[in-house]
């Protein structure tokens, strides 16, 4: 099979996965408006979505080489198909949290297969910077085709038309299914371990890395802070913006763009410019957002809205804030797993998605408890402290890739 079919394969899965694993904003504020449960409670969405990524992830890092991850992403599908279709067959908050289990068990196999496969089919650093950081622009294009399509199903009349968008998604991913299946993937790789318990152990022993513990945190704090925001910004412009339910869904799509640019102009700046001055520009950017931005929603009157030009100039300026944060994830990905040997990656990928997935719970937890206790217009402004933690991850990196030359030296086998 060409590299063009893999890759193909790759971006397809991707772009299902985010239209579901991130509609958890949308589900959020569906279950607070449809479901009548309250802020706390809905943000246990994320804890459903991400406490099994975190599990499966940890388990398959090491298993999924032998299994194939051709085969595994087929399984991963087809429990996410039953999951859409038991979505909207059940149509309560216990519904939502099934599907985001298997959303969540099906992802981690995905993600840990996608960036295992990106090592195998490409040649240097920098190709793989650069297809890493292509594939999560199509990830963000994913999520915001999935906040223009929910809305289209919203209905006055039918409050359970909106459930009609899982019988979409579970043929799209039945597509997706055979598209796979089809595909033929001779790719040969190195298995790190002799049997599952050492391949185990070696994923275990890279946590003692100094690079990569300081990796782990760097994910746990980006993904904190970036799902506290896209989970919650589709409440926070029905809350504090005052924009009616389908407008602020259709607003926080600016994000997902946003985002969706940054990665695609970080995947071609990165070919000239250095990656850790592109994050470090990044993340000034995202803090003076946040300082300069926020505070002009303090004390907004509602207005009435008849049309996008009625919309609060602040709906549209916040969300850019996803531009200065869009490079951040990939390149940091990348960094780490392109300095390991190629045999490792899918136990590096593992724990990458481990540490995401958890840093995601908290960040969804983390908002939702300060959208009930102090308010929705102060809520994000504890992105600061992951954006500075971030900060001196990346001076660590850079003190570590100078010393190292970015290079992990591995021994094979276990003790």
């Amino acid at each position: 099979m060409s590299n063009f079919r893999i890759k193909l394969s790759l971006f397809l899965n991707y772009f299902v996965f985010a239209i579901l694993l991130n509609s958890v904003g949308i589900l959020i504020q569906k279950s607070i408006n449809t479901y009548h449960v309250d802020e706390l409670k809905a943000s246990s969405l994320e804890a459903f979505k991400d406490l099994s990524i975190a599990f499966v992830s940890f388990l398959v890092g090491s298993f999924l080489p032998r299994l194939g991850y051709k085969k595994g992403m087929l399984i991963a599908l087809t429990l996410v198909f039953i999951g859409c279709i038991g979505m909207y067959n059940g149509n309560s908050f216990t519904s939502v949290r099934i599907l985001f289990a298997c959303v969540g068990i099906s992802f981690a196999v995905i993600k840990v297969s996608v960036y295992s496969m990106i090592g195998l089919i490409t040649g240097n650093d920098k190709e793989h910077k650069s297809l890493l950081t292509a594939i999560e622009s199509f990830f963000m294009i994913g999520i915001a085709a999935g906040f223009v399509v929910f809305p289209l199903f919203y209905s006055d009349t039918n409050p359970d038309a909106w459930l009609r968008i899982y019988l979409l998604l579970a043929i799209l991913i039945a597509f997706s299914f055979f598209i796979l299946l089809f595909s033929d993937f001779n790719i040969k790789y190195e298995i790190p371990g002799s049997s599952i318990s050492e391949d185990f152990k070696e994923m275990i022993k890279l946590m003692a890395r100094p690079l990569v513990l300081v990796f782990a945190i760097a994910a746990f704090m980006y993904v904190m802070m970036e799902q506290g925001i896209m989970s919650w910004l589709p409440t926070f412009n029905q809350k504090v913006l005052h924009l009616p339910e389908t407008t602020s869904v259709y607003m926080a799509i600016i994000l997902m763009l946003s985002i969706a640019l940054g990665r695609y102009i970080s995947s071609q700046l990165v070919k000239r410019v250095h990656w850790l001055l592109i994050l470090v520009g990044c993340l000034i950017g995202a803090a003076l957002m946040v300082l300069f931005v926020l505070p002009q929603t303090q004390n907004l009157q509602p207005v009435e809205i008849d049309s996008l030009k009625d919309v609060p100039v602040i709906a549209y300026v916040f969300p850019l804030i996803g531009f200065f944060l869009a490079p951040i994830y990939p390149l940091v990905n990348s960094f780490v797993l392109s300095a390991t040997e190629k045999m490792f990656h899918s136990p590096m990928a593992s724990l990458l998605v481990f540490f995401s997935a958890i840093g995601g719970t908290l960040g969804s937890r983390l908002v939702g408890y300060l959208f009930k206790h102090i308010g929705g217009q102060k809520a994000f402004y504890f992105s600061l402290i992951p954006m500075t933690i971030l900060m001196l991850c990346l001076l660590f990196f850079y003190r570590i890739q100078k010393k190292a030359n970015t290079k992990i030296e591995f021994i094979p086998g276990g003790h």
